[in-house]
């Protein structure tokens, strides 16, 4: 599959936007005419840069308000379009994008639609030039893409064909399999862009809400699908527009929008391979029939089996360890050629790490994952362009296959035991002789903040990197605002990372905003009462928040008291109950413990608030 970028994708100057596109791997770029024209770079310049870097320029685009209007406007506007011609000689392009008209269209008539971009296309054809015709979602008397297409066989003309834009066709909800239909001759360009599903006008969502593949809620790989079965063979481009994505590091949202397209062009394959045909009904005919765009696929991950482990790192680990002392953690030692130390509550395992931490308040540093074969899902995430974190190790220890995360959270993928046990803990010594507590833990899920310019990444990162599935976000209030939270799990629940975002404060520098870990037990108000007895500091619940909850669920008053007693918060829904209580926070850390009762599933979003307050509350009276 040929990749495209729009340059309008991309923050900073023209040069900027060529250069990291050429870096993240694209084989060519669509020019955004803004951009060439406030570009200090002449047409000659620009075709020079470009063959340098290796990139084509694959269309010029956008040409605006064409079609059906009055003759004296129809012949201003092709006087325009020949201008725009001539200059896309200077660049050596070939193809123009040309949109349904919004603004200036005053007939609604096919015919002379039709007619006038049978012109347009001669005019175009003197110049070496071919038309791609988009349907606007939002256009005056052209919004269907079908319809287009039908403007282009009318017109009948080889320079005219049509453009298929992804955001114009799922904006509507329009049926996709008609692409099949449109000869793939005439498909002169396609264009894709994720978004959420949000209710606003159409020209406002697609102005300031695109997202890169994965990072929204179309099913592309559907679109995709179509576009392959048609016989479309040319490039596949992305055009977001997005406020975030125009603000934040080129290089590095060129190395995202790369990503989106890798992981659509294997989801497309999948698309094809498990949904037949009409010319071949059975699923294995399906996958054995070739079109003329070949999709790479990506060596082939299973989603995590759980946690390995979880890593906090700090300068003054002492805080740390009396809280996780305080919750029941045992110290199994300190690692024998690393300053690190290992905490275990049952099959829950936290690292707490000194290494490279001076004058680093604590904070969660790495994941662990269990992964099936921890070389081929670094292969993947590899070539998902996700950069590569290593660790020095003795010839005798475990070798991590480690990845950097969006966040710049390490992510380890590990080879785990059916047991639940870990091999490389048995490099770890001489830790406190203790009895082997007979409850069981393990770690429940890991809350971490995303700065605001990556937060569509991490979600892109974790769906193709990790095989996790993003589920419908919340938003939940704080005194600091809405935060908006976006899980991502495996299909069991496992694995449970919860992405909240993070405030525009913790765009630079390291972390501040405050993340946690939650571990789950079998009996949180054993665990809780031994916890108050080794002298933990819960996160104080206020007495209104005891009196809320017995209107709304009618405790039997000893339960209630009990909550009280232990700062012991509780949600329950048709599938289950849910317990649970924080710690205090130490650096930008504070841990959880949670007991799932029955099949809840959730994560007590209700009581989100009132978190956000007390912490809100605690932190401001430090």
């Amino acid at each position: 599959m040929r990749t495209g970028i729009a340059t309008v994708c991309l923050s900073g100057t023209l040069k900027e936007k060529m250069q990291a596109c050429a870096i993240a791997g694209f084989d060519g770029i669509e020019i955004f005419e803004q951009d060439l024209v406030t570009s200090p770079l002449s047409p000659e310049d620009v075709r020079k840069m470009a063959a340098d870097l290796g990139l084509g320029l694959d269309l010029y685009q956008p040409f605006r308000d064409f079609d059906g209007v009055t003759p004296d406007l129809l012949k201003a506007n092709l006087k325009r379009a020949e201008a725009k011609f001539k200059l896309m000689a200077r660049l050596g392009m070939d193809t123009i994008l040309v949109c349904s008209n919004v603004a200036t269209a005053t007939i609604d008539d096919d015919d002379l639609r039709a007619e006038q971009l049978r012109e347009l296309a001669g005019l175009a054809g003197d110049h070496g030039v071919k038309v791609a015709y988009e349907a606007l979602a939002w256009g005056k008397y052209v919004n269907d893409y079908e319809h287009a297409y039908r403007l282009v066989e009318l017109a009948d003309h080889p320079n005219l064909g049509t453009c298929l834009d992804s955001f114009h066709i799922l904006s509507r909800d329009w049926d996709t399999a008609p692409i099949e239909d449109i000869n793939a001759e005439k498909i002169f360009f396609v264009q894709v862009a994720d978004a959420p599903k949000l209710s606003m006008d159409v020209l406002s969502w697609s102005r300031h809400y695109r997202v890169f593949p994965g990072e929204g809620q179309f099913e592309l790989a559907k679109f995709m699908g179509h576009v392959v079965r048609a016989g479309y063979t040319g490039p596949v481009s992305l055009e977001v527009f997005n406020d975030v994505f125009r603000q934040s590091d080129v290089e590095r949202t060129a190395v995202d929008a790369m990503r989106s397209l890798i992981w659509l062009e294997e989801q497309s394959a999948k698309w094809l391979a498990s949904t037949p045909t009409v010319a071949a009904p059975d699923e294995k005919a399906a996958t054995r029939r070739r079109y003329p765009m070949e999709l790479a696929t990506l060596p082939k991950v299973n989603e995590p089996a759980g946690f390995n482990f979880a890593e906090v790192k700090a300068d003054d680990t002492a805080q740390l360890e009396k809280l996780l002392g305080q919750l029941g953690f045992e110290f199994e030692g300190r690692h024998r050629t690393k300053d690190v130390q290992l905490w275990t509550m049952g099959q829950a395992r936290v690292i707490i790490s000194e290494q490279a931490a001076l004058h680093a308040e604590p904070a969660i540093a790495a994941l662990g994952f269990d992964v099936d074969s921890p070389v081929i899902a670094s292969a993947r995430a590899q070539q998902l362009k996700a950069p590569v974190v290593s660790r020095k190790v003795q010839a005798d220890e475990e070798v991590f296959q480690g990845i950097s995360a969006p966040d710049s959270t390490e992510i380890f993928l590990c080879q785990g035991n059916p047991d639940g046990t870990a091999a490389w803990t048995q490099e770890f010594g001489e830790g406190l002789e203790h009895p082997r507590a007979s409850r069981t833990a393990v770690i429940d899920h890991v809350n971490l903040a995303q700065p605001w310019q990556h937060f569509d990444e991490a979600v892109l990162f974790y769906t193709s990197a990790l095989a996790l599935e993003p589920q419908p976000f919340a938003e939940v209030p704080s005194p600091s605002g809405l935060v908006r939270s976006q899980v991502m799990q495996t299909g069991n629940g496992a694995v449970r990372l919860v992405l909240n975002l993070a405030p525009v404060q913790q765009a630079h520098g390291p972390k501040t905003y405050q993340e946690h870990i939650a571990f789950a037990v079998d009996d949180l108000v054993a665990t809780a009462r031994a916890a108050r007895d080794r002298g933990l500091a819960f996160l104080e619940i206020p007495a209104n928040y005891y009196e809320d909850l017995d209107a709304r669920f009618d405790l039997e008053p000893g339960f209630l008291a009990t909550l009280q007693e232990l700062n012991l918060l509780y949600d329950r829904d048709a599938n289950g109950e849910f317990l649970h209580f924080y710690t205090a926070t130490v650096g930008s850390v504070f841990f959880e413990m949670v007991e799932r009762r029955g099949k809840y599933d959730g994560y007590g979003a209700p009581n989100a608030p009132v978190r956000h307050a007390v912490q809100y509350d605690s932190l401001h009276r430090a």
